[in-house]
């Protein structure tokens, strides 16, 4: 079986020292003088920021290097490539509060931002990314001195915040590596297309996402790539990056060219499926997993499923029969990562079979998007008790196992 991917949910938050603070002012009313200074510096390094993010959204890549000191150039050079290989299609730039100085860099201030971008769709709705920037004092035009990597939340720097990429377009899709992995991008492209259209049929909030965005990562790209730090069992995973998007993180290093689909559809139904803000309750794990994994079977017979002999060895290693208790650890073994995935997809295909794709869609909507607890939402839906159902999920799972 080949062994899938922990969620990777989260939004960047911009951290409570940085939020927007009402000016300073003396006792009088008045704004004291460093407030006054910092804020006139503010709305010019605003004017810097509208500035260049037209001219990344026009291609204008002169412009988009003219605010910025000599030696962020090269930094600033890779991050335009990337983000016009993506085909970004909407960039602002809006500062967080005013700019604070830096004490250890005299004559430089720190400017935290928020960037707002969407890929490809001019009308999405854009995906939050809050960096700090470092400015210079130039007279009227301060100079954009560094962008540091994103590092508020728990999503980690993207993609093109810190790796040069090759990116193919499609109608369902955006798929992006690096140029060492160049000549696999054609290939990846038609399977994730692929797996789009299937992807597409699991989308529990009504619509689709409009483009899968999914990134293959090699061996450095893999650890540095939203923080790295994933368990070693994961071969891909999707995150939440705000905006309703999710984007696909794939391991080039673990991945098996015939396992390449069945990851895919798994990892792009979770994209499908997921709450905007996605989620991440243990004790449902096992139905957000069990419906990408029925999603990356795509209608295969079960018992050609590759991890039921795993799902076997969890069954006689001591698991308590819960599914709410099927979430692995960042270090379990192989083989109960795999008899846990197992499980989870035994258990939607029996309420599949049972009920029909459609409720048990509107069941994954009620129980993951509403947050309905289990047991009052299997009755909202099937008519049914869960401690019923739940039994009567596991029998199967052990019953096709054994």
């Amino acid at each position: 079986m080949l062994v899938l991917a922990a969620l990777g949910s989260g939004l960047p938050v911009v951290l409570g020292a940085d939020a927007p603070r009402p000016p300073a002012r003396d006792p009088a009313g008045a704004e004291e003088p460093a407030a006054s200074a910092a804020r006139r510096l503010g709305e010019r390094i605003a004017t810097q920021l509208d500035r260049q993010s037209r001219a990344l959204r026009d291609g204008d890549r002169a412009g988009f290097l003219a605010i910025a000191d000599p030696a962020a150039r090269a930094n600033l050079t890779r991050r335009f490539a990337a983000l016009r290989a993506l085909r970004v299609s909407v960039w602002r730039a809006e500062p967080d509060g005013p700019p604070t100085r830096e004490p250890q860099r005299p004559g430089q201030w720190r400017q935290v931002v928020t960037l707002r971008y969407c890929l490809v769709v001019p009308d999405c709705t854009p995906s939050p990314v809050p960096v700090v920037t470092r400015w210079r004092e130039t007279g009227d035009a301060p100079m954009l001195v560094a962008v540091e990597e994103s590092r508020y939340g728990r999503t980690g720097a993207r993609p093109w915040e810190v790796s040069e990429l090759v990116v193919a377009v499609g109608e369902r899709s955006v798929v992006a590596t690096t140029p060492a992995q160049r000549g696999k991008l054609p290939g990846l492209l038609a399977q994730v297309e692929a797996a789009a259209r299937v992807a597409d049929r699991y989308a529990t909030a009504g619509t689709p996402p409009d483009r899968y965005r999914v990134f293959y990562a090699g061996r450095a790209e893999w650890k540095r790539w939203y923080g790295g730090g994933r368990p070693a069992w994961t071969a891909g995973y999707a995150v939440s990056i705000g905006g309703g998007h999710h984007e696909v993180v794939l391991n080039a290093d673990t991945l098996r060219p015939t396992g390449v689909g069945e990851l895919l559809r798994h990892e792009l139904t979770h994209a499908a499926s997921l709450p905007a803000r996605g989620h991440s309750a243990r004790d449902s794990w096992w139905l957000m997993e069990g419906l990408a994994e029925y999603a990356g079977a795509d209608g295969a017979p079960v018992l050609r499923y590759e991890g039921l002999d795993q799902v076997r060895r969890l069954a006689g290693a001591g698991w308590n029969g819960r599914l709410d208790s099927l979430a692995p650890a960042d270090d379990a073994p192989a083989d109960r990562v795999g008899g846990s995935y197992g499980v989870g997809y035994l258990a939607v295909h029996h309420l599949v079979d049972r009920y029909g794709e459609q409720p048990v869609l509107d069941f994954f909507r009620t129980v993951v998007h509403r947050r309905v607890p289990v047991h009052r939402a299997a009755e909202q839906v099937f008519g049914e008790r869960w401690t019923t159902l739940h039994d009567d999920c596991v029998n199967y799972a052990r019953a096709v196992a054994s």
